[in-house]
């Protein structure tokens, strides 16, 4: 159940909820199937193979939020509309205009989408309550957001707030790949510079030193770092951007052989949930700590 990606939030020391609460409110907003001319619907989903939709350990809690969407390819709407368009242009001796282009499409549409498959997925939610931090499972900032209205829809009070730290991301990014990483830190292997200017020009590096000349030229030329691969105490590896989001996350082989084996499936899954929330609670205090602490 390991994360692969973090969005990361603050909530503020004086927001408090049991878990019991909390699971009541997440009951009241399970996720219900797509109607027949609905695209998505969103609502909660249990984040391992049980019926609870909140699975609390160790103090931290884990939720997920699920997504049905139905499978409608604006290809095949696209196409329908065209077919249907050429009967019309046969029988008034003209093609149809913009106008009567779109009404077909959304015509199209509305037959179509009763009959189209749904998929399912889900994105999972961290919660620790007592250093009150939130983490959405999930690489898409649109996501990410619809994550939080749900939440907030949930939740009568939810004072959720962005992580913003005293650096960017960005200006801590190349002083790192100049001077070297902080403490606990160190530089991988991928990053991506971005031109300032208009014509954003881009420079990708993928197993590649970092510590060359090269990098420092791209730097003194206008390119700012915008991804940087990094990776905590040997423990935990991860891509910081620019927007303070967390990509590409893995748990190293010295995490992950502290499972040990023999474990039940809902053990396993426990285990794993408390040694990441457990790396996580050191990673991100001395994350912040490299970007200049939290802004006030």
């Amino acid at each position: 159940m390991w994360f692969k990606n973090l969005q990361i939030y603050r909530l503020p020391a004086g927001w408090k909820i049991t878990s019991a609460s909390l699971e009541a409110c997440l009951n009241a907003r399970p996720l219900q199937p797509c109607g027949s001319q609905n695209i998505e619907s969103h609502g909660w989903v249990p984040p391992r193979n049980d019926a609870a939709l909140l699975h609390a350990a160790g103090g931290q809690w884990l939720m997920a939020f699920g997504v049905e969407s139905r499978l409608l390819p604006a290809s095949v709407v696209r196409q329908e509309a065209e077919d249907r368009a050429a009967v019309l242009a046969g029988k008034q001796g003209y093609r149809p205009g913009r106008g009567k282009m779109k009404e077909l499409r959304e015509q199209v549409t509305q037959e179509f989408l009763p009959r189209a498959f749904t998929r399912r997925h889900r994105i999972r939610v961290w919660i620790d309550p007592v250093n009150g931090w939130l983490g959405i499972d999930t690489p898409s900032t649109a996501r990410a957001e619809e994550v939080i209205e749900c939440l907030r829809k949930t939740i009568d009070h939810f004072p959720l707030v962005l992580l913003r730290t005293v650096r960017s991301p960005g200006s801590a990014m190349a002083d790192w790949l100049v001077g070297g990483a902080p403490a606990s830190f160190t530089v991988d292997q991928d990053c991506e510079l971005r031109s300032v200017g208009e014509e954003k020009a881009t420079v990708r590096y993928t197993c590649h030193p970092l510590d060359g000349s090269e990098i420092k030229n791209h730097l003194t030329t206008g390119k700012a770092p915008t991804r940087l691969a990094l990776t905590f105490n040997d423990r935990v590896s991860f891509v910081l951007t620019e927007k303070l989001e967390i990509k590409r996350l893995d748990f190293l082989n010295g995490v992950r052989e502290e499972l040990g084996g023999g474990e039940d499936d809902e053990a396993m899954f426990d285990a794993e949930f408390a040694l990441m929330t457990g790396e996580l609670a050191h990673l991100l205090p001395a994350l912040i700590k490299a970007l200049g602490g939290e802004q006030g």
